[in-house]
This record gives C-alpha cells, structure tokens and sequence, in this order.
C-alpha cells in the first residue's frame, strides 16, 4: 500500500471515530399551544399563554434542557375548531404534548384525537370530573385542579359560617355543573335556586331578578372571563352588593376580573389553589417578574399555566430529552416531582393534583390595585372526589 493511501485511510478512520464520538443532537422539544385568543374568553387563555412563556425563560429558554418549539393555535373557543387543532397538531405538527386549553368541553372534544396520537395533554386549566373518575386517561395530566374542588373549598367556607339558603349560578357546560356539584359536596344548607346559564352569556338582567326575589342569605356564582365581568358589573348595578354577600371560585374573583371590575368586588371571598401573596420563593419571583414583562399582576390562570411548563420540563428531564419513547415519557411525568409556584406538587392515581386549597379575600394592594390576598386554609392535600373511581394505579 503506498503512503498516500494509507494517509487517506488514516484520515477517513479518524474522521469516522470523530462522528461516533460526537453527541447526536437530540430532537427539539414541540409544544403544542392550543388555548383561547379571541372572543370574551381569551383573557384566560392569554394569560396561561404568557405564565407558561414566562416559566420557559426562567428555564433557560428550554424546557427540559431541550430545544423548545412552541406552536400556538387559538381555539376560539369552538369544540370543533379545537378538534381540529389537536388533529393537526398530532398529525402534521408532531408535537409531543399540548397544552393551553382553558375549557372542559374543549378538553373532553380534543381527548380521543390526541390519545389516539399518543400525545400527551397537559391541561392547565380544564379539570372535567369524566377524565378524573372512570374515564381518566393515561394521556391526560393536570396541574391545576379537578373542576368540583376549588368549589367544594367554599362549599365548606359557607358550611362553616352559617349560611343557611344559597342560591347557585354557573354557565351551561362541564366545569359549571362540576362547580356546583363541587359546592353542594361540603355545603349542606338550603339551595334557594340552581341556575345554569348560557356560556358566554353577558346579560344577568333576569337571573339577577330571579335571586333577588328567592332572597337567599347568601350567593354563590362561578363565572370566569368576561361572563365573570359583567355578572359582578350588573350584581352591584341591582343593588345586590352589601346587602347578600356574594362568594364564588378564584376563577369568578380573578386578576383577570379584577382589573376590569375594580372596587366592585371589594369584600368577596373567594376559593382557590394559588394566590399573589402566598410565600414560597418561586411565587414571589414569579409576581413580580410577570408584572415586569407583561405590565399587570398575574392571575391564576398565568400560574397555571406556569406550573405546566414546569411539569413539562421535569418528565422530559426524567427521560434525559429521548422524546422518541412516548411510554418513557409519560411514565416520567406521571412519576415527575417538581416544585410549582404552590410548593412541591403530587399528582394522584388519576394524575390531577394533590394540594392545599385557600381562602381569599378581594382587597386593595398597597399600590391602591384591587387584588386577592390570602384569609386562611380551607383544605391540606386535598384529593378530588373522583380519583377513587380512576382504574389507573
């Protein structure tokens, strides 16, 4: 062999043994952000949108130590365009989770098509009782409550301070008559009426008359988004406020509403599973950096959607970024333990959360903003009713 070819052998083998000892560049982490943008509801969506852009930077722009693609799609909240979002998503995006839907129908549409793709859903909002009890899915994970519980919460508050006859409202859907289940589980007094509304419905004109003549001690109402706006607005406007005391979900007493209604909502107490002003450091971060970017406080639904990145970034950690193995995946985030802005976080058999559930109260901050502060604990590790009723382990 001459010298030139045994150079030009030399030079191929370690040009060869250079490739199998470099690292193979791992595929990109693709998340699939299907939430609301438009119409009364994209308040909501909007801010689970910019807490899980937010959780991203404090990771270092990627989650899980992987590239991080983020494709984001708005549902309008319309179970069929949702339907179709989650089809393309699994089908010709190729993303490995989705997350971002604020609406129990919307979640409860979209499951088949992404189970069917073997795509994991991370909801950070949308909790419907059907996929934590019998029809849990080994596909569907949780970071911010079953529906019934942050209501079962006031149901017990209101138990416990003596109302005698309250009278319920909450929209036509799945999270509102899980919300009044929810309620009635731990209250045990009258029910002085029991309305479902429309979703979406802006006008309370009749329904506010209705209560006004059952005359109930007390109300409870959930309405999230802009339904919440107009229906505390037209409370007072009927002369309600002062004279029954009104209480509802964190959902119904929000940042989100809160900056829309102002001093209306002054007093209510509310229920939730986060607040501003609760005392573990990645919150206080948290606050004050959301305000800095997005230039107002933060709700429960941009600490959702917080949490949900976090999730996300602690199972793909737990797969060292191999995203090729979908079991492997889900199996670290079912197994994942990670620190939310609530503290550490457990997941249950049914893969919904574990946690403390809080009283609040609607108050002015010490920058005159009306905001929510914390008035004591109503639940420790509390589990959903429905967790029994899931056949995973």
């Amino acid at each position: 062999m001459t010298r030139s070819l045994l150079a030009l052998t030399s030079v191929a083998l370690t040009s060869a043994l250079a490739l199998l000892a470099s690292p193979v560049l791992a595929d990109p982490l693709k998340i699939g952000m299907i939430t609301t943008l438009s119409g009364p509801g994209a308040g909501l969506g909007i801010d689970i949108r910019d807490g899980f852009a937010l959780a991203t930077e404090h990771l270092g722009g990627k989650l899980g130590g992987q590239e991080t693609q983020i494709v984001e799609a708005d549902d309008q909240q319309k179970p069929d365009v949702a339907v179709g979002l989650a089809s393309r998503m699994v089908e010709r995006d190729r993303v490995n989770v989705v997350t971002g839907v604020v609406w129990s129908n919307l979640a409860l549409a979209m499951m088949p098509t992404l189970a069917g793709g073997k795509t994991l859903f991370v909801s950070p909002n949308a909790g419907p009782s059907q996929l934590a009890g019998s029809q849990c899915n080994p596909y569907f994970f949780n970071v911010a409550y079953q529906n019934d519980t942050i209501h079962e919460a006031m149901g017990k508050h209101v138990q416990d301070a003596g109302f005698k006859k309250v009278y319920l409202l909450a929209p036509n859907y799945p999270a509102g008559k899980d919300s009044l289940s929810g309620f009635k589980r731990y209250y045990k007094g009258a029910v002085a009426g029991e309305v479902y509304t429309q979703v979406g419905q802006l006008d309370y004109a009749a329904e506010l008359a209705q209560l006004k003549a059952a005359a109930p001690d007390a109300v409870f109402a959930f309405y999230p988004g802009g339904m919440g706006i107009n229906f505390i607005k037209q409370f007072e406007q009927a002369g309600l406020k002062g004279a029954t005391p009104l209480f509802g979900p964190g959902f119904s007493f929000d940042q989100d509403i809160l900056a829309a209604v102002g001093e209306s909502a002054l007093g209510a107490k509310n229920s939730a599973q986060w607040s501003p002003d609760l005392e573990t450091p990645a919150n206080a971060k948290f606050v004050k950096d959301f305000k800095a970017k997005f230039n107002r406080l933060p709700s429960m639904y941009a600490a959702q959607g917080y949490d949900a990145a976090v999730l996300i970034d602690a199972a793909v950690k737990g797969v060292n970024g191999d995203l090729k193995d979908k079991d492997a995946l889900r199996a670290a985030m079912k197994t994942a333990k990670f620190d939310g802005l609530r503290g550490a976080v457990r997941l249950n058999n049914n893969q919904f959360p574990i946690q403390n559930v809080y009283l609040r109260e609607v108050v002015k901050g010490p920058d005159g903003a009306v905001t929510n502060k914390l008035a004591g604990t109503v639940f420790t590790d509390h589990a959903d009713a429905y967790a029994k009723d899931c056949a995973m382990k």
